[in-house]
């Protein structure tokens, strides 16, 4: 990506994006090769946001939201390799307290919103309750309908005290999803991700769509839509996540000081002593 971009560029950018997805997409994965290749530029130009975020003071909120198995993690890990975590902070709240079940149901959202120069990715968010809680059985229709009515009114308050808030909603079909869900089970690195609930939830994806086409229709506002990402091509999703996120925000790339190494000091006599270092075996 060329250097110096400035609004002009990321509102075309944001333009090209939503345009109509190619139809003549095979959905095939790409090569682990041409994605890194496509992901490079794009982790350069996240440097450059995160250098604008910290100078400018700007409050970034990222929410990502989908079935179980549409690549969220994935992502999320995309998204955030090649930067700071003390920039780009990543919340994935457990399950709440019996304290927190007694608050309003946004107030433990509340306090991990950014601050300036912070950008928070929430992995899930408060859309649980219009979720997996919905479906789940977890809270009544009642506290549905008023979370639903009441979600508008909160995330018009979090844009106008300055937040650039950015909804994703990761679709994948019930075929990929259930070929990922089948992975993790024979797979010991991905085990973790397969929890009890997701396989009580897998059962309910009608359940599911209906409770996301309800949650469509009172929360994609103006203000704050929702984006909806195709995810059964999962590098493809990363790469069109990303370029959608840089297209949104008006930062710029703003001048850096040229870094040059200093000469290291000369050793003044040091001389390296005999310790017995307990140096961890080289098996590869």
């Amino acid at each position: 990506m060329a250097k110096g971009k400035g609004k002009g560029d990321n509102k075309r950018k944001h333009d090209d994006a939503h345009e109509k997805p190619d139809a003549s997409d095979d959905g095939k994965s790409m090569s682990s090769k041409d994605y890194r290749k496509a992901l490079f530029p794009l982790h350069v130009e996240l440097v450059r946001l995160q250098d604008w975020v910290v100078r400018t003071g700007a409050k970034i909120c990222i929410v990502f939201e989908g079935r179980d198995g549409a690549g969220k993690g994935g992502t999320i890990k995309a998204l955030t390799e090649r930067v700071s975590p003390r920039v780009f902070r990543v919340v994935a709240l457990p399950a709440p307290t019996d304290r927190e079940k007694s608050q309003m149901y946004v107030q433990r959202y509340l306090p991990h919103l950014p601050a300036g120069g912070e950008v928070v990715i929430f992995d899930r968010s408060w859309y649980n309750r219009a979720g997996v809680e919905r479906v789940m059985g977890f809270c009544t229709e009642k506290q549905v309908e008023e979370f639903l009515r009441a979600v508008p009114l909160v995330e018009q308050a979090i844009i106008h005290s300055g937040i650039i808030l950015i909804k994703y909603w990761l679709e994948v079909s019930p075929e990929e999803q259930t070929r990922r869900l089948e992975a993790r089970i024979h797979d010991g690195r991905k085990l973790w991700k397969l929890t009890d609930m997701d396989l009580r939830s897998y059962s309910r994806w009608y359940d599911y769509s209906r409770a996301r086409d309800a949650m469509f229709r009172a929360t994609d506002t103006a203000l704050a839509p929702w984006s909806v990402v195709r995810s059964d091509n999962k590098e493809r999703a990363r790469l069109n996540v990303i370029s959608d996120l840089l297209g949104r925000i008006p930062y710029e790339d703003l001048p850096r000081k040229q870094v040059v190494l200093p000469k290291r000091q000369k050793p003044e006599g040091y001389q390296e002593p005999e310790y017995p270092y307990k140096y961890v075996a080289e098996k590869y």
